[in-house]
């Protein structure tokens, strides 16, 4: 039978709980209780057939009745039982209830001493705390140390400084280094908008989101023609900071990226150019070389859908990029390497030609084949000679 027990009964509230709604309700007012649990009763039919297992599951519900909950009883006339009372609603009267019910009072108590401290030092995140209870609760043992860190920056925005600069009695620059995720939120907040960089987003971007120094990107390059060589030396293999490069104004007339270390340097010579070694998705560091913009961009990635995302997130900074070996012609004459790409992408990608666009959908949905994918690495070298023979 499949008649609630309270066994059921305590289940619902504690899907209550792992929603978070016991504990926000503890700070938007408790207009949850008295909370009507949902019960699945005995039918006409199996009053009759089931009169025995009836009584016991009567019984059942009635000794629950000491553990958290209050049965509103019907007067049921069966034709051939006679008279009953039978259980019609199941009501939960109180938040205190429940949570004793379910063993979270204690842990409820941790959270409102954390709500009370919030509402008393910075009470513009008690609305992180109502839509985050269960993950506030688990920073419990440092919501304090979160909200000295909170404080700091209201009184330091943009600091300008390294996070191991952060002067803060018993917290670590390591801490709030492990507590970006959250902290982010936090700032979000409190910070007023000029105070946030909003073109910085996500965990590795944090410092540059709230004007933290953050270790340089460096970016790799090579210099592809020997008339222009920085270096008096056949290795013009160059790593700099994202700030010196932005500054070089190399102005090379062709700027190649390619993501494979190999094909990197195996780069053939060619005039007024050079090669960067890419970094997957990561471009920021690119964007701040304006120069770049006056020249002509080719990529170089894997035939596959992350190949074509990473050229259509190359587009957001620099429109002009073209794609180099990155056609069908390429894969089809590579039928022999193909493997297969691990989690392809799915997404529409806004920023691809036609012909690009046109491949991306063949391989996304898989009209070669499941999840194709064709390494750079793996395209004839020759093939390669004969795309940059083609640009000059």
């Amino acid at each position: 039978m499949n008649w609630t027990t309270p066994a059921d009964i305590r289940k619902q509230v504690h899907k209550l709980w792992d929603k978070g709604k016991l504990l926000s309700a503890l700070l938007e007012g408790d207009t949850l209780f008295p909370y009507r649990a949902a019960l699945k009763s005995p039918n006409s039919i199996e009053l009759s057939s089931e009169f025995d297992a009836v009584r016991k599951w009567i019984e059942d519900l009635r000794k629950g009745e000491e553990k958290g909950y209050r049965i509103v009883w019907r007067e049921l006339n069966h034709r051939i039982l006679g008279r009953n009372s039978l259980p019609k609603e199941i009501w939960i009267d109180s938040l205190d209830q429940a949570l004793a019910w379910i063993g979270k009072t204690r842990d409820a108590q941790v959270f409102k001493t954390i709500a009370d401290e919030t509402k008393r030092r910075q009470p513009r995140l008690l609305q992180w705390l109502a839509t985050h209870p269960l993950q506030a609760l688990e920073f419990a043992p440092v919501w304090i140390q979160l909200l000295d860190i909170v404080a700091w920056i209201q009184s330091h925005p943009l600091p300008g400084i390294y996070l191991r600069q952060v002067d803060l009695p018993g917290i670590s620059s390591k801490a709030i280094e492990s507590f970006r995720g959250v902290l982010s939120e936090l700032f979000d907040l409190v910070l007023p908008p000029e105070a946030i960089n909003p073109a910085m987003t996500g965990v590795k971007s944090f410092c540059r989101r709230y004007g933290f120094r953050d270790k340089p990107l460096r970016i790799r390059f090579r210099i592809l023609d020997p008339k222009q060589a920085i270096f008096p030396s056949e290795d013009q293999d160059i790593t700099v900071t994202d700030g010196t490069f932005s500054c070089l104004n190399l102005h090379k007339r062709r700027v190649f990226v390619t993501e494979n270390e190999t094909n990197f340097l195996a780069f053939p010579p060619l005039g007024n150019s050079l090669v960067v070694f890419g970094a997957g998705y990561g471009f920021e560091a690119l964007a701040g070389a304006h120069w770049l913009h006056d020249c002509e961009i080719h990529y170089w990635g894997d035939i596959d859908t992350h190949g074509f995302a990473i050229l259509d997130q190359l587009r957001a900074s620099f429109p002009q990029a073209q794609s180099l070996l990155m056609d069908r012609d390429t894969l089809l004459s590579h039928r022999q390497h193909w493997i297969t790409e691990p989690e392809p992408e799915k997404r529409d990608l806004s920023r691809l030609t036609d012909l690009e666009n046109q491949l991306y959908n063949d391989l996304r949905y898989n009209s070669f084949g499941s999840s194709i994918r064709l390494e750079q690495e793996m395209i004839n070298f020759v093939c390669v000679e004969l795309a940059l023979h083609r640009l000059q």
